[in-house]
């Protein structure tokens, strides 16, 4: 703020004086850079949609612990404030990032800090607008933004690629349950993987003692929660412990012999899914092939004004 306010009362001296000492425009260019390289941000201080508030380090470390974050990741951090997260992402886990700042002094501290740590090929920053900015590459997205906020770009977040993982300080994401949570003293911390869409109706392939076995599957999928029917010929039956991880399914059944099977599987893309189906300790190989077209899941859609601030 010195800076701020020497390059005020010099600026206006210089006009008064008729710019004895400097030419105007270079002087101010010259004080305007020296006030960009020294400035500081405050705690608390407003910014475009939140106040700042930095998260502290360990908190840091935990979410990208929590993403298992490793040298392939592409990270984007969501209000990047002073830029520490991606910064740590890169020097700590090797990963690449990229953080999204509406605040153009906080992108160029941010750059500087990044330049001071030794990872500014690795951690970039931008001054964009995260409503507007395209955050589609990231494997990993990580934010520590305010409850009406996270709803308001949740659909965003669902439509990111299956296995996504998607990672917030404090604020949760309406009833998208998190798959999972850490807390360190009176914070939180939560992890969200984007699920693969498992809705619809399959046709399940897989291998029973008697040999092949054909049923077909009626699914209901919520965020990474879903349900339905296996039918097959002579009886139908629900499932066991359904869930959808990422880019991966597992689910369970008792089968026409009255074993219990357990299936763990794969997306390959949006039509099929393949892994491995178990029995007790003997395991084959299964495939779901989707018949017609993909329902959208429940809770992808953008959530109405009243859900965001009911949450």
């Amino acid at each position: 703020m010195k800076r701020r306010r020497d390059f005020l009362a010099l600026s206006g001296a210089s006009l008064l004086l008729g710019g004895l000492a400097a030419p105007p425009a270079a002087l101010a260019s010259t004080l305007l850079a020296q006030a960009t390289r020294d400035y500081q941000p405050q705690r608390g201080q407003s910014g475009k949609d939140v106040i700042w508030i930095p998260t502290p380090d360990k908190l840091v470390t935990r979410m990208l612990s929590l993403a298992q974050l490793g040298p392939s990741d592409f990270v984007i951090d969501l209000g990047a404030g002073d830029g520490k997260i991606v910064i740590a992402a890169a020097r700590e886990f090797g990963a690449r990032g990229l953080g999204i700042e509406y605040n153009p002094d906080m992108v160029e501290h941010a750059r500087r800090n990044a330049q001071a740590a030794g990872v500014a090929e690795r951690a970039r920053f931008e001054k964009a607008d995260i409503f507007e900015s395209d955050f589609s590459p990231a494997t990993v997205v990580t934010m520590y933004l305010l409850p009406h906020l996270n709803m308001r770009l949740r659909h965003r977040l669902m439509a990111l690629k299956p296995g996504t993982r998607v990672v917030s300080h404090e604020f949760r994401l309406g009833n998208w349950t998190p798959d999972e949570t850490s807390r360190i003293g009176s914070a939180s911390v939560h992890l969200w993987l984007v699920p693969g869409n498992f809705g619809g109706d399959w046709q399940l392939r897989f291998m029973q003692r008697k040999g092949p076995a054909v049923a077909t599957l009626a699914v209901e999928q919520t965020f990474q929660n879903f349900r339905g029917r296996v039918v097959f010929e002579d009886f139908e039956t629900s499932f066991r412990e359904p869930k959808v991880h990422g880019d991966r399914v597992s689910f369970a059944f008792t089968d026409e012999e009255g074993r219990l099977r357990r299936f763990e599987g794969r997306f390959d893309g949006d039509s099929s899914v393949t892994g491995t189906a178990y029995d007790g300790d003997a395991s084959s190989t299964f495939v779901a092939t989707r018949i017609g077209r993909a329902p959208a899941i429940a809770g992808s859609a953008p959530v109405l004004d009243t859900e965001i601030f009911e949450n």
